[in-house]
């Protein structure tokens, strides 16, 4: 198969690609590789993907360094190569960056979608698997947070231009027939990851002796998953292609499917851990104690996360395998070794 994975020089793009490439796919990666952090990063990422691919038994990969808000570059790499499937996951990430920068997720989350979409759409592409937020749930509070529940009051502009991509996707898939799954990923952690998370911000604080800043007091909880099981649920969720739900009634509309080939499906490690034991799990690791600053909440962030991921596990047989312990510890172990601490 030769798949379009969107944001391969990112922390999920890149796990998703390894992956894909490991078990013999043809990897089309797509990526501006801009500056929104250290762009060195995300280079040493490509390089290990190129690295992969020679690899025996391995899929190609090629590399597209180009901008999605850019209709031409898109279209172009669509008249080049035929996809068996996309998955689309670059986009501008960040809840602090969205307060401040607004312009930036319209291009990147806005008009590079609606790009992907006419692309897939005139290219008849199969399936298109693409990334959304659990920060979509906004000011709900009923845990574990359901696809089947509305999520109409996002509190920052990331989560709504996330939402608008669920649904210009529905729009897509009622219009053309497009087949598409958003994946509404929770608090994703793990080696590769991006530096302005929490994981990497506490490791480097800590590791400098510095104080870590835990906001809302630190009484946040999170459903933190591991990336490895992330991908796993991705490429799941891209081999089974969206399909109408004969049961969808516009009487009762449901949120997560519809009479469209269209899903929306949670997709997170379902045990919520309390910030507190993450910081702990992340002391022990590093076999060092955290000098703590508590902090009022944060606008825009959401003070617990819950996914339901029974829909998915069904669908796909999905279901996290990784512990939280375990995945800080092996991000520990990729952080001291990427940077000789």
């Amino acid at each position: 198969m030769k798949i379009l994975v969107t944001g391969t020089a990112g922390f999920i793009g890149f796990h998703v690609a390894r992956t894909l490439l490991a078990r013999g796919a043809d990897v089309v990666g797509f990526d501006v590789v801009n500056a929104y952090y250290d762009p060195s990063l995300k280079e040493r990422r490509l390089e290990l993907l190129a690295e992969a691919s020679r690899a025996p038994e391995s899929g190609s990969f090629t590399f597209i360094r180009a901008n999605l808000a850019d209709q031409a570059a898109v279209n172009s790499a669509f008249a080049a190569h035929r996809f068996d499937r996309a998955i689309h996951l670059a986009a501008q990430a960040g809840v602090r960056h969205s307060l401040t920068h607004p312009h930036d997720y319209v291009q990147s989350n806005i008009v590079a979608f609606t790009n992907i979409l006419e692309a897939c759409r005139h290219n008849d592409t199969p399936h298109l698997t693409y990334a959304s937020t659990s920060s979509v749930y906004g000011a709900n509070t009923a845990m574990p947070f359901s696809e089947h529940v509305g999520v109409d009051h996002p509190l920052q502009f990331y989560a709504a231009t996330k939402r608008a991509n669920e649904l210009m996707a529905h729009a897509y898939s009622h219009l053309f027939r497009l087949p598409t799954t958003g994946l509404r990923f929770f608090t994703v952690y793990g080696p590769w990851g991006r530096p302005d998370m929490a994981l990497f911000l506490f490791t480097k604080a800590i590791l400098a002796g510095e104080p870590i800043k835990l906001f809302n007091h630190g009484h946040h909880t999170r459903d933190f998953t591991y990336v490895e099981d992330i991908a796993e649920g991705v490429i799941r969720a891209s081999d089974s292609i969206a399909e109408p739900n004969p049961d969808w009634s516009s009487d009762r509309p449901d949120p997560a499917t519809s009479n469209a080939p269209f899903r929306i499906f949670n997709i997170g490690n379902n045990q919520p851990v309390r910030l507190m034991e993450y910081v702990a799990a992340l002391e022990e690791a590093l076999g060092r104690t955290a000098q703590v600053e508590l902090l009022p909440l944060q606008p825009g962030d959401v003070p617990d996360t819950f996914a339901d991921v029974s829909r998915l596990e069904r669908a796909v047989g999905y279901k996290p395998a990784t512990p939280v312990n375990e995945g800080v510890s092996r991000f520990v172990a990729w952080y001291r070794d990427y940077y000789g601490v």
